[in-house]
């Protein structure tokens, strides 16, 4: 995460910076010398406000007077992580026959976080922390323009008692004890970690809209634009996502051997879709916003890393019933790692939103919804996650 703080302060520092060009225009004695020192930065500050009223048709957008926006936000989200494996049944437990089904789901209680975002005609950054539920915390970058919107959102979780499923043949005897019986058996039961599994998500996401000039992407899901009347527009855009999920911690032995030694597990994705957004406008000051968008990922990398343990040979040598085991049993220690390519496959990505205007005060709700898929091996899985945000803003 020390290459986001370095992102999050360069942010930070640009958007105090803005302020202090009325400022700087006002102290006479040093007037030319900080001239120079501020030049960049008023030209910058004059070219988005270009960009924000070029091309758009003004009977359907409004571009605030205002230019800063200030939001406390509040968020609900919910990560619901599922991993499948199948392990040699045989060759771990001396009564299991054939292959055991191991498939770990995380899925956190609905979390809720507090914080802020600041931007200037939609470009900004937010930080959000948690305050209920399970822990995490989300840094958000924004870029909206016209016919344009880019947003990176980074999400960190962790969780220490997952629920799993388990299903395997295993061999047994009958009641007398006398003859063998062969017996399918399945259960889900939740499995406590000593060491909590770990889950980070980053998502870039961009699209263009063919109809930029009546229909406003930054209407709906940052407020730097006011949509006056209703339109639609169909919209091309990418999608970037990357995970890593970590439980390569000592006392994590056994978790790790019934996910065939893997210890980590990175993703990367690339997709590209075309979808459909609308605003509708019943009345002035509020606005509804509705927008879809099927994509197909042409890029998905995954790599895994595997582990070793005294615990994991023990297993091998089916001795983890018969001797007493230590907690130097559980260290691990890595073995491999390798690269795998997965074939195309489909994500969607879905949105929600509502905003009423009030003058310079604004508040707005909009929800996402987001489906990733991956497989190595004798490994695959899929997350889901959604979120609701509900924020209060005004613009300076």
């Amino acid at each position: 995460m020390r290459h986001y703080r370095y992102i999050f302060l360069l942010t930070l520092s640009l958007v105090l910076l803005g302020p202090t060009t009325a400022a700087a225009q006002e102290n006479d004695s040093v007037g030319k010398r900080k001239s120079g020192i501020l030049t960049p930065i008023k030209w910058l500050g004059r070219f988005i406000d270009t960009l924000s009223v070029r091309g758009i048709d003004q009977n359907y957008i409004e571009v605030p007077k205002r230019p800063w926006q200030v939001i406390l936000r509040g968020n609900i989200n919910q990560s619901d992580l599922k991993l499948k494996s199948k392990v040699n049944g045989e060759e771990l437990f001396a009564e299991t026959v054939g292959e055991l089904r191991w498939e770990p789901r995380i899925m956190t209680d609905p979390s809720i976080y507090t914080g802020f975002w600041a931007g200037y005609r939609g470009y900004g950054f937010g930080y959000s922390w948690n305050v209920a539920g399970d822990k995490g915390r989300y840094l958000t970058f924004g870029a909206m323009g016209g016919s344009y919107g880019v947003n990176l959102r980074i999400h960190t979780i962790k969780s220490d008692e997952p629920e799993v499923f388990i299903a395997g043949t295993y061999r047994g005897f009958s009641d007398d004890g006398e003859d063998e019986q062969i017996e399918y058996h399945e259960e889900t039961m939740p499995y406590i970690l000593f060491s909590p599994i770990r889950i980070r998500t980053l998502m870039l996401d961009g699209y263009y809209m063919f109809n930029g000039k009546r229909f406003s992407y930054a209407a709906a899901y940052d407020q730097s634009a006011i949509q006056r009347r209703s339109a639609g527009s169909f919209m091309a855009g990418f999608m970037y996502y990357h995970s890593h999920i970590n439980y390569a911690f000592d006392l994590n032995a056994d978790f790790i051997l019934m996910m065939n030694d893997i210890g980590r597990i990175k993703q990367w994705q690339g997709s590209a879709g075309v979808g459909y957004a609308y605003n509708y406008v019943p009345v002035k000051g509020m606005l509804i916003s509705a927008f879809a968008m099927p994509m197909l990922t042409l890029y998905n990398r995954n790599k895994i890393w595997k582990y070793d343990s005294p615990y994991r040979q023990k297993a091998l040598d089916e001795q983890i019933y018969d001797v007493d085991l230590e907690i130097e049993d559980y260290l691990i220690t890595p073995m491999s790692s390798e690269n795998t390519h997965s074939n195309m496959t489909f994500n969607f990505d879905a949105r929600l939103s509502f905003t009423y205007q009030l003058g310079r005060y604004f508040l707005n709700a909009y929800g996402q919804f987001s489906n990733f898929h991956y497989r190595s091996n004798n490994v695959k899985g899929r997350l889901n996650d959604w979120f609701v945000n509900a924020s209060l803003g005004v613009r300076l």
